[in-house]
């Protein structure tokens, strides 16, 4: 494990026009890093352009992601096929692209690697018959990027909401799985993260709580 990164941050996102990518990217510019966003259609070019990041045209389902991520300090998944997408759907982004993304941050010797899991993904005991090929998809993206070799974050955000951010968390493993978590703190904790040796190796859970970010990311 080498220490976290220094300096202005090249940071690659996968699923770069997706609501929490879109708001970790403001973040990271707004502090003067450098996102690129990987996204699959021309008309959310415009939209990253628009709030200083450069886009990444690119269809992960059928493209190989290796080049993209060449100069990249650091990499970020934050896709995901979507509710109303089928199993298939599910092994071929939530699993195969954090897969590639982790083959291809290898192959460039890009060591940083944040992924959006989900909340209960790594206790199968909680999977409702209908949610399992969701949770499997991630679990198992989850445990690749673990054993990858690289300084990875696993970051398991429960339901997710569009209310304005707090700035506080609760990191762990959350009881039975439960509870929400504003997209506002989970960039947060996602930029957060990427700037702090102390979530190298780690997987959390994540709930809005009662401890500032900076601090519940400085005590994992």
């Amino acid at each position: 494990m080498r220490p976290s990164i220094v300096g202005a941050v090249n940071v690659v996102i996968v699923g770069g026009h997706g609501k929490i990518a879109m708001r970790l990217a403001k973040l990271l510019v707004a502090r003067g890093d450098s996102p690129r966003g990987i996204i699959r259609h021309t008309d959310q070019e415009k939209d990253l352009e628009e709030i200083g990041v450069e886009p990444i045209l690119l269809d992960i389902e059928n493209i190989e992601i290796d080049d993209a991520v060449a100069g990249a300090d650091a990499v970020v998944f934050a896709a995901g096929a979507g509710p109303g997408s089928g199993p298939a759907r599910k092994r071929t982004v939530d699993y195969a692209g954090a897969v590639n993304l982790a083959d291809a941050a290898q192959t460039h010797e890009v060591r940083r690697y944040l992924i959006v899991s989900s909340i209960g993904a790594n206790h199968p005991e909680r999977w409702s018959d209908e949610m399992k090929p969701y949770y499997e998809a991630k679990s198992e993206a989850d445990k690749y990027v673990e054993e990858s070799g690289l300084d990875y974050t696993i970051v398991r955000p429960g339901r997710l909401t569009d209310d304005p951010g707090t700035g506080k968390v609760d990191l762990g493993d959350g009881p039975g799985g439960t509870g929400s978590v504003t997209r506002d703190d989970v960039a947060l904790v996602l930029a957060e993260a990427l700037r702090s040796d102390n979530a190298i190796g780690k997987g959390f859970d994540l709930l809005n709580g009662d401890t500032p970010v900076a601090e519940a990311i400085a005590a994992l």
